[in-house]
């Protein structure tokens, strides 16, 4: 430790040729980060035994999106990835790899918002010993999760190989059934108002042509 002509401290990290410097909070951040990075901690791993199995199942390619903000996945510098969370984030971070029963409200920055409904339905112990089973990930999710709200649940999107996230994107034969179902009275009314169209029109029709006759 030194200081500089205006009296601040600085703090030097040495490894080899890497050093960290600034004053004393910017480098404890710097470090932070750094201990995030190289030291191995369950929640910076993904497991990609989800996504293959997903990608198996469907016949679908699937990435690191289906349940991490960077779809590269969490170990990197770019946004959503560890190397690239601020303070803040950290603390975030900690306290979602401290979830290891089911219940407990996270909100990881390095998981997207199926991402943290898995660890809030399941708890990081129970996700971690599907890791070896991950076919059962959907049974364990059940029915009742939709993320996205487009009807068609979260366990059947990780089967489909479909983005949970997005609403758009799903099964197109199931979102057919689901919105067919949503606005099947809707669909009934423009029917019978369609049916009722023509009705009127061919008696319209056939009036003025029996007018037209008698003259």
């Amino acid at each position: 430790m030194r200081k500089n002509k205006k009296g601040v401290r600085l703090v030097l990290f040495e490894r080899k040729d890497h050093f960290i410097a600034g004053n004393s909070r910017a480098a404890i951040a710097r470090l932070a980060v750094f201990i995030f990075i190289f030291s191995g901690c369950n929640e910076a791993i993904a497991y990609p035994q989800f996504q293959e199995y997903a990608e198996k199942h469907s016949g679908q390619a699937a990435n690191c999106a289906m349940c991490h903000s960077n779809g590269n996945g969490p170990t990197g510098t770019g946004p959503g990835q560890i190397g690239g969370l601020n303070e803040d984030e950290l603390k975030k971070l900690d306290e979602a790899r401290k979830a290891f029963e089911p219940g407990e409200k996270i909100d990881s920055p390095i998981l997207n918002e199926f991402g943290n409904k898995i660890i809030e339905k399941l708890g990081r112990k129970e996700v971690i010993a599907l890791v070896k089973e991950p076919a059962r990930l959907a049974d364990k999710l059940g029915k009742e999760l939709d993320t996205d709200h487009d009807g068609i649940p979260d366990a059947e999107e990780y089967l489909d190989g479909t983005d949970p996230n997005n609403r758009f994107h799903g099964n197109p034969w199931k979102l057919f059934l689901v919105n067919l179902d949503r606005y099947k009275q809707h669909i009934l009314l423009t029917i019978a108002a369609v049916l009722l169209l023509n009705f009127g029109l061919g008696h319209l029709i056939k009036g003025i042509a029996l007018i037209t006759e008698k003259r």
